[in-house]
């Protein structure tokens, strides 16, 4: 078990700095030592980003990839560095892709 947990307050801060960027589509939440961050039905969510609890004020950075597997990302600090690194740099892995099949790699469009 890894040494540092995140909890509700956690995802509820990533959450808020995601929201007040107009990314209001996006949802987070705490799974053991990360924070989840995904798009769209609870039952078929799209992964966007992970972060990962290192130490007591330190996160990593992973992305999603087109499969929904997590890639490691050189990436580390606080949430909100992270969080504003994301949406400054890469906002476009922020987007909504529920609505716009082309926009996506499903096969079917």
């Amino acid at each position: 078990m890894p040494k540092y947990q995140a909890d509700d307050s956690h995802a509820e801060t990533v959450e808020r700095l995601l929201h007040a960027r107009d990314f209001g589509h996006l949802r987070a939440r705490k799974h053991g030592a990360t924070v989840i961050v995904e798009s769209g039905p609870a039952d078929d969510a799209y992964k966007h980003l992970r972060l990962t609890r290192d130490g007591v004020h330190v996160w990593s950075l992973h992305m999603a990839d087109h499969r929904g597997r997590w890639e490691p990302t050189p990436f580390r600090g606080s949430l909100e560095e992270l969080v504003t690194a994301v949406a400054e740099t890469f906002p476009w892995t922020l987007q909504s892709v529920h609505g716009n099949p082309e926009r996506t790699s499903d096969r079917e469009h």
